[in-house]
């Protein structure tokens, strides 16, 4: 690739003329296009980067004199992204922007962003529950993302541009801060040890549900030791997370017996995911009756009725409470790369689907509503934003 120098820029300008290209926008327009051969026709790609302009394409025929494959490319260095300025509801906080793309780091990727998962602790964040170790606002919320890679840093190894990825961008947010700027805009950064290749079977909707999600499912059950043979009771059963525990349980640990919690209308829905015990907690409390587990994973907070549920010598995993006393545990998810790339066997395969909740695709436009939608803890499986090009 080789960026346009200003002569052959001032070229395009005279043959396509002020309309097209005008010197306002000349520094921040994107251009791409590319030429095939000797006087082929391409296409010029024009994006104004403050006035919110779309996309257009100008055609264009021009003699370059050898027949060698020319693309030229300029990246804009704006970007639409989601963000907020101050803790609050986003309701009331969360603003669509014009802002810089993210420069990389040597370990780092540029991710061109065609989807981002929803997560609770996206709009928790924005309330201020990290406050005191979060990163400087203003914020750009977002974990989870699927897209390509279009630039890579100095000391990458793992990923070349052109390479469909995805992953949770927030490695440990405690010990390094949840990064400033996250998944709801069209670029991201990240650093490459966070992403795994996308699985091949999936779209980038349905890849951009499961990173945060699917990581915190497998990190609570291998921290529970969940052996081939045992029990397990799975609270918030049709949630993001809880929905992937049954089928981890299942596919990957080999539970005998998965049981999991959700409304009457959601019942089917759990043993259609895999669980052999759907339990009603509109009719029945899990913890009165009789059946005791190995592990409880208890997605939703329920501490301490959760632990009435557990058979003595078991354990109870909290993700929603963190003052807890044993046998229930709690713990801060170190996300990796490599961890979503064990489980891509079992993806590819179709033994582990991602859930997307009805309503899912939400468009780029629609962040506010999707969060309003994720906020009232009615969702089944995850929300996901899928993002403009």
């Amino acid at each position: 690739m080789r960026k346009l120098n200003s002569y052959f820029f001032s070229t395009l300008y005279a043959l396509f003329g002020h309309n097209v290209l005008s010197k306002t926008n000349a520094v921040s327009l994107k251009k791409f296009f590319c030429i095939s051969s000797v006087g082929a026709e391409g296409s010029l790609q024009q994006t104004a980067s403050h006035q919110g302009v779309r996309s257009v394409q100008i055609p264009f025929k021009l003699d370059f004199g050898s027949n060698e494959h020319k693309c030229f490319t300029s990246m804009a260095d704006v970007q639409k992204a989601w963000m907020y300025k101050e803790y609050g509801n986003f309701q009331q906080v969360l603003k669509l922007e014009q802002i810089d793309v993210p420069e990389i780091k040597p370990h780092e990727v540029l991710v061109k962003v065609h989807a981002a998962g929803l997560n609770p602790f996206d709009f928790k964040r924005g309330y201020g529950v990290i406050k005191s170790f979060d990163s400087p606002l203003p914020h750009v919320p977002g974990f989870d993302v699927a897209g390509v890679v279009v630039k890579v840093g100095s000391q990458v190894s793992k990923f070349k541009k052109g390479d469909e990825v995805y992953g949770d961008i927030n490695g440990d947010i405690v010990e390094g801060q949840a990064r400033q700027y996250g998944t709801l805009a069209q670029y991201t950064a990240v650093e490459e040890k966070l992403l795994a290749l996308k699985p091949k079977n999936l779209s980038f909707v349905e890849a951009a549900s499961l990173p945060l999600a699917i990581l915190t499912a497998q990190e609570g059950l291998d921290r529970a030791d969940l052996q081939e043979g045992q029990s397990l009771l799975v609270t918030g059963g049709a949630g993001g997370v809880g929905s992937l525990v049954i089928q981890l349980a299942k596919e990957v640990y080999g539970a005998l017996v998965v049981a999991a919690t959700a409304s009457t209308k959601k019942l089917e829905f759990l043993k259609s995911i895999g669980a052999d015990v759907a339990i009603d907690y509109t009719k029945e409390n899990y913890d009165e009756l009789p059946d005791k587990y190995d592990v409880v994973y208890d997605s939703i907070g329920d501490y301490p009725k959760s632990v009435k549920a557990v058979r003595d010598g078991g354990k109870v995993i909290e993700i929603a409470v963190f003052e807890v006393e044993p046998p229930a545990f709690s713990f801060r998810l170190v996300a990796k790369g490599e961890n979503l790339e064990k489980l891509t066997p079992y993806i590819e395969s179709g033994k582990v689907k991602p859930i997307l909740d009805p309503k899912a695709p939400y468009k780029f436009s629609d962040v506010l509503e999707a969060f309003a939608y994720l906020e009232t803890g009615r969702a089944t499986g995850k929300v996901v934003i899928a993002l403009i090009e």
